[in-house]
């Protein structure tokens, strides 16, 4: 398989970080992208709560959960930086959010673009090394998108690009409880 590095983010607007973010500044963890839109069903219904729970999972040491406001249709409704600072609010999503930039014609935005993307949601994860390894239009199941990151974060620790962390979220740190004299083990 011939990996592709991921094209830069092209942005206009970030929510929830002191400032924008580079996905050269992000190289040595895995980038877990939702795009989506406020409007779109399947964004609300299933990719943006996956994206929340991805965050909620993996520590924030080996992935980081982006997600990208790309707004393809409906641009009166949905297009003002209010409207989705609003709308983050209400759903509670403390991930990075970054506007897509317009390309100014009324076509689909510039990231869309470049990644190639057929609509939203659509869920990017790179790897550690900023490579495109899978792209998802519409809805995957958490415990498919769980496995591809968990895999990604093991191949870059295997690689030696990141190092193994006490104390975090992840599922490579899971703690042991003891439950009448058995260990089971449990995500924190």
């Amino acid at each position: 398989m011939i990996l592709r590095q991921a094209p830069e983010l092209q942005t206009i607007h970030w929510f929830n970080t002191d400032a924008p973010l580079t996905l050269e500044s992000l190289l040595g963890r895995v980038v877990v992208i939702e795009a989506f839109q406020m409007l779109c069903p399947g964004c609300v219904s299933h990719g943006l709560p996956q994206a929340k729970r991805a965050a909620e999972t993996f520590s924030s040491d080996d992935v980081c959960v982006l997600g990208l406001h790309t707004v393809f249709e409906h641009h009166a409704a949905q297009g003002t930086v209010e409207a989705l600072a609003a709308f983050l609010h209400e759903y509670r999503i403390t991930f990075p959010v970054a506007i897509d930039a317009p390309t100014g014609n009324g076509g689909p935005p510039k990231t869309m673009t470049a990644y190639d993307m057929r609509g939203t949601p659509t869920l990017l994860l790179l790897d550690c090394k900023g490579r495109i390894r899978k792209q998802y239009f519409g809805r995957e199941q958490d415990i498919v998108i769980g496995a591809e990151i968990m895999t990604l974060v093991c191949e870059g620790q295997n690689l030696g690009s990141r190092t193994s962390h006490a104390g975090g979220r992840g599922f490579g740190r899971m703690k042991s409880k003891q439950i009448r004299g058995r260990a089971r083990v449990t995500a924190p």
